[in-house]
């Protein structure tokens, strides 16, 4: 056996383990890179759209090519109809994010370019994945709440279409400006779990569907996409909170989590906390509920201060932390804003399924196939012998 490095039990922290083109992160300094472009950049000059242009295709489109590109993800909005029975049949207390889940498949058995391979082919994938992913969220969302599934309206950009097909009303135009922002803040992240669990079955030559089925799988856990969700059952529980410094450091002095605190790669604030709390406060101001960012900043002032006492200094709070009260404020229930996290990273999970399938310059990755050290039973030194049943005691 080929000799490898001892770096178990870290979770593949600091382990680097391909090249990629799409996002780099620098924990140390709070620097968020797609393309070559810090992501503030885009959030404040980009739309959605663009950036998952830029995402898939590594440049960022002239006029024409956007136009071309935006028209069809509008065209590829429409849920087949066989997805949409399938998703009636289902119980209606399914999580949404066991119903994306098992919707991905689905879709790619519409897909007419499912068995073609090529990277023309994967680039048509991406669109249709990245226009099919929030028309799915929303039709469940109005499904499993007796409301009827809305046609999209062409009228609208992605952002602003996702939410007219979920609320039902065409939604303010700073809403849904707001949204897209959010949206670009959350579409790529290197090789975080999700991003990685997707590229470790493209890697195997899976099809794209697959690989993003076990993306959608990876977010919803609550140490990944799902945290934004426990955020803000936290928001809830403590809105009547009399003291909340005091909750704060019951709930750390019992080694408890602060939900959205802290990051497997940044040491410093997360750039996205940023601007997403910024725009927490803007609309809390214009919808009169400015006290669901209030009382995340004093969840936060409490925390940073607490951790950085106990010799905890590079807890900051994560994109998680704020992005909780904005959807909210939105109108997106808690248990759909982990589904709006994958509307946003799908557009990162193709362009990385699309990079692992055709690696660049330097050539294409090979199979994930790491090693592990066993330290389960052995009978001595060698290897246990079978005892028949009957003579076990």
């Amino acid at each position: 056996m080929a000799e490898t490095t001892n770096t178990k039990n870290i979770g593949l922290r600091g382990v680097k383990v391909a090249d990629t083109r799409i996002s780099d992160v620098d924990g140390a300094k709070g620097i968020l890179i797609y393309r070559g472009f810090r992501v503030e950049q885009l959030a404040e000059n980009s739309t959605f759209e663009e950036t998952a242009y830029l995402l898939l295709h590594d440049r960022l489109p002239n006029g024409q090519e956007l136009e071309v590109f935006t028209k069809g993800l509008g065209e590829a909005r429409t849920v087949p109809g066989f997805v949409l029975d399938a998703l009636q049949r289902l119980p209606k207390t399914s999580a949404p994010m066991d119903v994306l889940q098992s919707s991905i498949p689905l879709l790619g058995m519409a897909d007419p370019d499912l068995s073609d391979d090529s990277r023309e082919a994967n680039l048509r994938k991406a669109v249709r994945l990245i226009s099919r992913v929030p028309a799915v969220i929303a039709a469940w969302h109005r499904i499993r709440n007796g409301q009827d599934v809305l046609p999209p309206d062409d009228g609208l950009p992605h952002a602003g279409n996702f939410l007219w097909q979920l609320q039902g009303r065409r939604p303010d135009g700073k809403m849904a400006k707001d949204l897209d922002t959010a949206l670009i803040l959350h579409a790529d992240h290197s090789f975080n779990a999700s991003t990685f669990a997707c590229r470790e079955v493209v890697s195997t030559q899976a099809h794209l569907y697959a690989g993003v089925a076990a993306g959608v799988g990876a977010l919803s856990g609550s140490l990944h996409g799902g945290a934004n969700a426990q955020v803000m059952k936290m928001l809830e529980a403590l809105k009547n909170e009399p003291d909340v410094p005091g909750w704060v450091r019951k709930q750390l002095d019992d080694g408890r989590k602060i939900m959205g605190m802290g990051h497997a790669v940044y040491k410093t604030t997360d750039p996205r906390a940023r601007f997403l709390k910024d725009m927490c406060f803007r609309i809390g101001r214009k919808l009169n509920e400015e006290h669901w960012c209030r009382l995340s900043t004093q969840i936060e002032g409490t925390a940073v201060a607490e951790f950085a006492r106990r010799g905890k200094t590079t807890i900051k709070p994560n994109v998680d932390f704020y992005s909780a009260p904005v959807y909210h404020m939105m109108g997106i229930p808690e248990d759909m804003m982990t589904p709006v996290f994958a509307v946003s990273r799908i557009a990162g999970w193709t362009a990385h399924g699309i990079e692992e399938k055709f690696g660049d310059a330097q050539g294409k990755p090979a199979l994930y196939r790491p090693s592990s050290e066993y330290t389960g039973n052995y009978c001595g030194k060698e290897a246990c012998t079978y005892t028949p049943i009957e003579e076990r005691t």
